[in-house]
């Protein structure tokens, strides 16, 4: 049996009309494939009337997912879409961390990690903000071990062609 682990990333960008509704129709197709979506971000671009969506869910087909590209391109708000390589793509995610630590550990995660300091409450927790590929915050997650997090709240993925 495959698990996520094993199976293969991916990430689908989608230009459309930006309607109330067109989010939905979108992951209801790609639910209605069978497939789990793993993030999901939508934003406005410099035309107001455009959203810009990155898509990512696991596939290791590369016929399952042109197909679930084609689907997409189907929805009538739809003005483009197609999967990005990983290799000629930036794929990041912000990571907003609360977490207890001392002073001295602290400041050997903010000389390790491109870490932004958020707040410091009691002296022991700390809550910090990470941007990066999802391999640099699952890494600093490691580092500060799960006995110490306190809560993680991650945005899910942008991508941008290079």
């Amino acid at each position: 049996m495959t698990t996520k682990n094993q199976m293969k990333r991916r990430a689908i960008l989608a230009f459309m009309q930006n309607r109330p509704g067109v989010l939905n129709k979108i992951s209801m197709l790609v639910r209605r494939k069978m497939y789990n979506v793993e993030t999901i971000t939508v934003c406005t671009t410099p035309e107001p009337s455009i959203s810009r969506m990155t898509l990512t869910l696991y596939e290791d087909s590369d016929d399952k997912m042109a197909q679930v590209v084609r689907q997409i391109e189907k929805v009538t708000e739809v003005i483009s879409a197609k999967e990005l390589d990983i290799d000629q793509s930036f794929w990041r995610e912000v990571a907003i961390i609360k977490f207890e630590s001392d002073a001295e550990r602290m400041e050997q995660l903010l000389n390790q990690y491109r870490i932004e300091m958020l707040d410091h409450q009691n002296h022991e927790v700390f809550i910090v903000q990470l941007a990066g590929t999802s391999k640099i915050i699952d890494d600093f997650l490691m580092a500060l071990g799960s006995d110490k997090i306190i809560e993680v709240a991650r945005s899910g993925f942008t991508a941008l062609e290079k």
